[in-house]
């Protein structure tokens, strides 16, 4: 099924009446603001700082650090970018492994004792190019993100090496997995639960502010909420599948000294989706389906889903745990949704798939208000957390438009950007300095930033970056395409 491209818009009233065609909520107001007008430049507090603006860089997983984890030339560049963005809360800046077996691909960073002056390194860089172009860093908030790719941990060219918290009905079946695949036993999970904490020790050392705890995308933390099947005291009631949390917040906190916390959380989760080959409207990905999950009904193991219809969301869980946050003075929340894995279309959505995906099953402005209508029923149920917005690159030229809506009327206190600034790395300096959007630069979700990886090569925005234009990479992306 086609749908509408958002380039081919001429105003803001024709992506109105899109968003109005589809029954959607959305808004978006007439005009872009400038700083210091535009509530997308009004600073706001954070764990007893001031940022200077409501622009936040989402922790997006690399696959272009150096083989043993620590920081390549690649890396440093995209973080120098992140630098030069303008935004004021640099969201962990990358997803970090705290063991090598954790690792999603072979060219992930790694937060260890042998990484950590690279990631020194490269922090001092992140704030030296920050002061360089806007004159200070006292308004930037940095952290680092922390991650155990669980379920999907592939740490070497060998292919995938899951580490799962218990048999999953349709995962496992997707993926391949063996009746007899081990899973994580309590002393593994407790030798996890100490190397989050000693990374927490080095993220200190390396002046992040603060760590995000990942919990979204289907990794380990994300996991754990779903693993109602496990029994154990990592599984089954809520207050053991929030254990693993616990532990690793009071851990960080006994062992450091200044360290504020975050969690990145998959507010909901769907089934698992398919390419349907009898959809394909003759392209080689079929619109993408649901897997078969009658049989699997209720379905206890999507964290935010409805139990009896697994492709709608309840949040009563999420509420749950946001709760939990607070009893644990975490006020840093990034809502995001699904899993690049096996929903992507719930993530990030988008026109053209990955390789790896399939064509989308609706319109992805429905993702994208999904996104936002679940952030801002969160907002209203919890005031006193600081909620960064996930799904907003797909709006392209209208992003600030419904951007400054969504804040201005309280739906979210920031706008995180992921795709965008790796296409347009000065997009929010741009929007808040001239109130502007470089159209040549634009995101249009093209998801060569994510076949690439998928086909073990280097991650970056092959389309509109010149520098990656020029790679012999491009070339083999292009073919990959074309077979598509």
């Amino acid at each position: 099924m086609a749908y509408p491209r958002i380039a081919r818009m001429q105003s803001v009233d024709d992506f109105r009446a899109r968003c109005a065609a589809l029954g959607l909520t959305i808004e978006a107001e007439d005009a872009i603001e400038t700083a210091p007008a535009s509530p997308l430049a009004q600073p706001i507090d954070v764990e007893g700082r001031r940022l200077g603006n409501r622009w936040v860089i989402h922790p997006m997983e690399g696959w272009d650090g150096e083989a043993d984890g620590r920081v390549s030339e690649l890396v440093r560049r995209r973080w120098r970018n992140y630098a030069l963005s303008g935004a004021k809360w640099i969201w962990g800046g990358e997803a970090m492994a705290v063991l090598p077996e954790a690792r999603a691909n072979p060219r992930q960073l790694a937060i260890n004792e042998s990484t950590e002056e690279s990631l020194k390194s490269l922090h001092d860089d992140l704030l030296e190019t920050h002061r360089a172009a806007f004159g200070s860093a006292d308004d930037l908030l940095t952290g680092f993100q922390l991650t155990h790719s669980g379920r999907f941990s592939r740490p070497t060219q060998a292919g995938p090496a899951p580490k799962i918290l218990y048999r999953h009905p349709l995962l496992d079946r997707k993926f391949g997995l063996a009746d007899d695949h081990p899973i994580l036993t309590d002393d593994e999970i407790k030798r996890i639960i100490d190397r989050f904490i000693a990374a927490g020790r080095i993220a200190e050392r390396c002046g992040a502010e603060f760590v995000d705890v990942k919990h979204c995308h289907g990794y380990l933390g994300h996991e754990f909420l779903s693993a109602v099947t496990r029994p154990g005291p990592y599984g089954g009631s809520f207050e053991n599948r929030t254990r693993f949390l616990r532990e690793v917040v009071a851990g960080i906190r006994a062992a450091t000294a200044r360290l504020k916390i975050g969690v990145r959380l998959s507010a909901f989760d769907f089934v698992p989706f398919r390419p349907d080959p009898n959809h394909s409207g003759g392209k080689k990905l079929g619109v993408g389906v649901p897997d078969d999950f009658a049989g699997a009904l209720p379905y206890r193991h999507g964290f935010g889903a409805d139990a009896n219809n697994p492709v709608e969301y309840d949040l009563t869980d999420t509420v749950r745990f946001i709760e939990l946050l607070e009893r644990l003075d975490i006020r840093m929340l990034n809502v995001t949704a699904g899993s690049p894995y096996y929903n992507p279309h719930v993530l990030r959505p988008a026109l053209f798939p990955p390789s790896d995906g399939y064509q989308p099953p609706e319109d992805p402005l429905v993702g994208c208000a999904r996104h936002i209508q679940a952030a801002a029923e969160l907002k209203k149920r919890f005031p006193n957390m600081i909620l960064v917005g996930t799904g907003y690159t797909y709006f392209q030229e209208f992003l600030p438009h419904v951007a400054q809506w969504a804040v201005r009327s309280g739906q979210v206190d920031t706008v995180g950007l992921g795709r965008m600034v790796v296409a347009c790395p000065t997009f929010p300096a741009d929007v808040l300095r001239a109130g502007v959007v470089r159209s040549k630069r634009i995101c249009r979700t093209f998801s060569d930033c994510t076949t690439g990886p998928r086909n073990g090569l280097v991650s970056g925005c092959y389309p509109l970056d010149p520098f990656y234009k020029k790679l012999p990479e491009s070339a083999v992306i292009r073919k990959i395409k074309a077979s598509l």
